[in-house]
């Protein structure tokens, strides 16, 4: 099968066949499957706004024809958005101040709660009033923006808790920080993780795109010390904030790119922000990455191969192949598992455990 023909594949199955054969140059053993829900499984949604005339409507994009279609009873979206959309709409609709220049809206659901996000052409403080009363009728999290303002109405931050194992663990974070878009999934695959270690011998692990801490959380029991990385300040402001939320205290949380810690950890350079930090204390027996779509660039791969064992989760089995035309000279896979993040779609979720061979 080509990368063209698995650009119009949906059904599960049919990527459990592509994935074998895609990655049976690297990996011929067993392969762990984790099906997603059909229904509600997404917890982050976004959406355009179709106006005409007087009325407004939920919209997306058509991939093919790159226009705007009008979308109604959607079940995809967690239940709460589902359940909020209709309210929030036929609100909205009744107030010209609200429907103006309104183009799109992003929901993000936890467990626990909802978040909305209203995107406007036109200065926002000019409807300051209406978008809190919005807020205060539907009792909810409301957030607008237009460009280069903000405004928030009763909470921005989220909490989140999940069951990890026998183990509740719980998380806070906001609308800007990146959020695994599947919860149920997330779930599956942070176990798949712990488990995949447990009879492995572990010291200290490294975490590169460690967000705001959600694998970090999950495994902090399972080694003595962690060191993770991240370059953006909010998800780090939060993965700290989580550290107290679940009384961690053997996960040292630094504000680093993959470059920057490079030339740390060879003693190339010091960091202000690693003065609290004695990098020798740290023995890594692994090494953890997440990265975006793009996969890891030559100096991560160059950084991260020194490392006995690499945990790798990857959104986009392309550039994990061409990563692991790399990692496969000095490591070999020793478990692989796939996770369909997105169900009836062609993106799926992708975790290999590397060994150096």
């Amino acid at each position: 099968m080509s990368l063209k023909e698995f650009g119009n594949i949906i059904d599960f199955q049919e990527k459990i066949s592509f994935i074998k054969d895609f990655f049976l140059e690297f990996y011929n053993g067993e392969i762990d499957f984790f099906n997603s829900p059909i229904k509600h499984f997404r917890t982050r949604a976004e959406f355009s706004f179709y106006h005409d005339n007087h009325k407004i409507y939920y919209a997306m994009f058509d991939p093919k024809t790159k226009k705007k279609i009008i979308i109604d009873n959607i079940d995809f979206p967690d239940k709460k958005i589902c359940d909020f959309m209709p309210i929030l709409l036929e609100k909205i609709e009744t107030n010209i101040n609200l429907k103006e220049k309104l183009f799109g809206v992003e929901f993000l659901a936890t467990k626990h709660e909802l978040s909305t996000t209203l995107l406007y052409h036109k200065n926002i403080e000019t409807i300051n009033q209406d978008l809190a009363n919005l807020s205060s009728k539907l009792n909810c999290n409301l957030i607008a923006r237009s460009k280069n303002k903000k405004l928030v109405f009763n909470r921005e931050n989220l909490k989140q808790s999940l069951l990890i194992g026998d183990k509740e663990i719980f998380y806070e974070f906001n609308n800007d920080c990146f959020i695994q878009p599947n919860t149920f999934i997330n779930e599956k695959m942070i176990s798949w993780v712990k488990e995949s270690l447990a009879f492995e011998v572990k010291k200290d692990l490294l975490e590169l795109y460690c967000g705001y801490g959600n694998f970090t959380l999950a495994l902090a029991d399972d080694f003595s010390k962690i060191l993770a990385t991240e370059i953006s300040k909010n998800n780090i402001h939060f993965a700290l904030k989580n550290c107290e939320l679940n009384d961690v205290k053997n996960i040292y949380f630094v504000r680093l790119s993959s470059e920057e810690l490079s030339q740390a950890l060879k003693k190339e350079r010091d960091f202000f922000r690693l003065r609290q930090f004695n990098l020798d204390d740290f023995h890594f027996s692994h090494v953890l990455v997440d990265p975006p779509r793009a996969g890891l660039d030559k100096s991560v791969i160059d950084l991260i191969k020194q490392y006995d064992n690499i945990i790798y989760i990857s959104c986009n089995p392309i550039s994990l192949k061409e990563n692991l035309k790399v990692l496969n000279q000095t490591h070999k896979i020793t478990k692989m598992a796939i996770f369909d993040q997105f169900a009836n779609t062609p993106h799926l979720e992708c975790a290999t455990l590397l060994t150096k061979s």
